[in-house]
């Protein structure tokens, strides 16, 4: 076994495998950016290198400073975690060249895989089932289009030397197909280095259920069973969960057994995941086709280790150093039911837009981390780091098992209630939104089951004015007594005419209190009777109002509703969460926003940091509300900015290639 290893990697990944690694007491060597000099990963390591600039290409993809940085520190063996250069071929060939081991598959297993089309061609002759499209190294867009019109639309453009969702464009209609080509090789291109895509069919009604595999040094392999990915946004995964619901025994050892064969044709060593779409007949049926095989440990794995009871990154380390497979096909067994849902900055309200900003409350339920656990949270922040634009947008992962899906699914509910997480936008709300829908409720998977939810999973509002507002009262209440018992403490007596709990000699006060809920203003009356009572005018509602500090919140009542929330003020912006969701109310202050609601003109901003990819229109050209404007990446994928009316293009104010800050004017449009 290593003695020491270096982590090729950052974030959650990297604490991942350091955790394994300190429990077989195996010392590890963290590499790191400038934009993560005081990053988790690198405290959660024994040693640490700089490697270079916040940008990826500056840093994690500088495989050389990498290879350096292991030579120097004595580390026997490389982990490339996932992304970055996990699947990276030249850099398993460097590492073997320089005498290190690449804890992953052989460069030759990664090449065959590694290009989709190629891939595909190996898999046909391996006996593996493929969905019907068009492969070839042929790239000419004409003909690529004809391929499309042969197979028969709608199609799926997909890059070849894709992942994770990227390079990736489904088209509907002839007519969409040249400006969706155009996009996808261009997003390839800049994400991979490489613009080649292959054409498929677009199966109906698709799953995505991927198989787990290892194999070893001596020609072992097994699976470990199946996870179900099919609950995707922009093909990117956000649930995940294994078993597959519905799966049978049948068609779980065909898959298995596919999968195995896959591994095998290449020579496969070490953790990979074969990925299948799967097709659900009329009759209840399911066929599969092979879609890719990802040659490194995947995000989701897990769920593989929850019901498994494994630990796949140690098994990665025993492979790696020459051990064999630790069990046999016939000693695996499935246990349970586990589901995890990534966390993620992003707006899921604004199309999924990547958030960036600092962490201010990063509040988790109980749980395990990087361990099996009922409750587990793979987290590779701290509450006071900040999310960047330069990597990806992915802030934990929640896992939790249990004995049926139905247990599985009330402890993820639960779980995500109790995480608090206040600064960047997140998903949190979405996740919750997502698993209580009657089609993932009752397993009424595919990969359009967020589309086909629409109505019940965006711009939703669980906690309602009425509570925001309660919610927000107590705490500027509380935040009140708190500040007059520390005066107090200090002067060591209570000055009566500086409370704030409305009390007079005689008759009612009343204090008013002005609030911004979803866009709209509302103006609050609290009044204090002579008993001391409190009532609340809320949007015509009139209630007894109480309050009562409790742990990490408030028990907050107001007419018949009784709840106990969670509460952060940050600026004059305050965040309450209840067991039915969150929300955020604003505090308004009439004399600061006095100047609020002068018009800005025509300006068209970048709505989050990252780099201008192209404009589609030019100074003086006419355009129409929703027609596109720019092209914008960031964290990793693109994003279109559209024309929010009709006008003309007054002038632009970068050039395709520039950097932006959140916020930096476009182009101006003029009426």
């Amino acid at each position: 076994m290593f003695n020491k290893i270096l982590i090729a990697n950052r974030g959650e990944i990297a604490c991942r495998v350091a955790a394994t690694a300190r429990r077989m007491a195996i010392k590890t060597v963290a590499v790191y950016s400038d934009a993560d000099a005081s990053a988790k990963h690198v405290a959660a390591c024994d040693e640490a290198v700089h490697i270079g600039g916040s940008s990826p290409k500056d840093s994690y993809l500088r495989w050389q400073r990498i290879l350096e940085a292991a030579k120097a520190t004595g580390a026997q063996a490389v982990h490339p975690g996932y992304g970055f250069l996990s699947e990276n071929e030249e850099f398993a060939q460097a590492c073997a060249d320089a005498g290190l081991v690449f804890i992953g598959p052989p460069p030759s297993a990664i090449k065959a895989m590694g290009l989709k089309a190629e891939s595909k061609q190996l898999m046909e002759k391996a006996g593996v089932p493929l969905v019907p499209g068009y492969h070839g190294a042929d790239q000419d867009p004409a003909l690529l289009r004809r391929e499309a019109d042969s197979i028969g639309y709608p199609v799926l453009i997909k890059a070849s030397a894709g992942g994770g969702g990227k390079g990736m464009r489904a088209v509907e209609k002839a007519a969409d197909f040249d400006a969706a080509l155009a996009s996808c090789k261009r997003e390839a291109s800049n994400s991979f280095g490489d613009d080649a895509v292959l054409i498929e069919k677009y199966v109906q009604r698709p799953r995505h259920i991927e198989i787990q595999v290892f194999g070893d040094t001596q020609g072992n392999y097994v699976y470990l069973f199946e996870r179900d990915c099919s609950v995707q946004r922009r093909h990117q995964k956000v649930l995940e969960e294994a078993p597959a619901p519905g799966m049978t025994a049948a068609l779980r050892a065909q898959m298995g057994e596919a999968a195995v064969a896959a591994a095998s044709a290449v020579n496969y060593v070490g953790a990979g995941t074969v990925e299948f779409i799967v097709e659900q007949r009329e009759d209840g049926s399911m066929q599969f086709f092979f879609m890719e095989m990802n040659t490194r440990l995947q995000v989701e794995h897990p769920v593989t280790e929850a019901i498994t009871g494994q630990d796949l990154v140690e098994w990665q380390l025993r492979v790696a150093s020459g051990e064999p497979l630790p069990l046999r096909q016939d000693q695996l067994v499935l246990s349970g039911h586990a589901i995890e849902a990534r966390i993620c900055a992003e707006s899921p309200d604004n199309n999924f837009l990547p958030a960036t900003g600092t962490l201010h409350v990063y509040g988790l339920p109980a749980c395990t981390s990087f361990e099996r656990g009922v409750v587990r949270v793979d987290s590779g922040v701290r509450q006071g780091d900040a999310i960047s634009p330069f990597y990806d947008s992915m802030v934990a992962k929640l896992i939790v098992h249990g004995d049926t899906r139905e247990q599985a699914l009330a402890r993820l509910d639960a779980a995500l209630a109790h995480t608090h997480i206040v600064g960047p936008s997140t998903n949190v709300q979405f996740l919750r939104h997502v698993i209580q829908s009657e089609s993932f409720r009752k397993a009424n998977l595919d990969t359009a089951l967020i589309p086909r939810e629409e109505a019940v999973l965006f711009r939703q509002e669980r906690v309602g004015l009425s509570l925001a507002v309660a919610s927000a009262v107590a705490h500027t209440l509380a935040q009140e007594q708190a500040l007059e018992q520390r005066s107090a403490a200090r002067t060591g007596w209570l000055d009566p005419w500086s409370r704030h709990d409305g009390w007079r000699s005689h008759g009612p006060s009343t204090r008013r209190f002005d609030y911004l809920f979803h866009e709209q203003s509302h103006v609050v009356q609290m009044t204090c009777l002579h008993d001391g009572a409190l009532t609340l005018e809320v949007a015509g509602e009139t209630g007894v109002f109480a309050f009562t500090p409790v742990t990490l919140g408030y028990d907050v009542r107001f007419g018949n509703r009784r709840e106990i929330v969670s509460v952060y003020q940050q600026a004059d912006v305050v965040h309450v969460f209840s067991a039915q969701g969150a929300t955020q109310i604003t505090v308004v202050d009439a004399l600061a926003h006095a100047a609020d609601g002068l018009s800005e003109g025509g300006r068209l901003t970048a709505p989050m940091p990252g780099k201008v990819v192209s404009f589609a229109v030019k100074a003086g050209d006419k355009v129409k509300r929703g027609q596109t404007l720019a092209v914008m990446e960031a964290m990793k994928m693109e994003h279109t900015i559209a024309a929010p009316g009709d006008g003309v293009v007054a002038e632009l104010l970068f050039e395709p290639g520039d950097q932006v800050t959140e916020g930096s004017e476009l182009l101006r449009l003029e009426a």
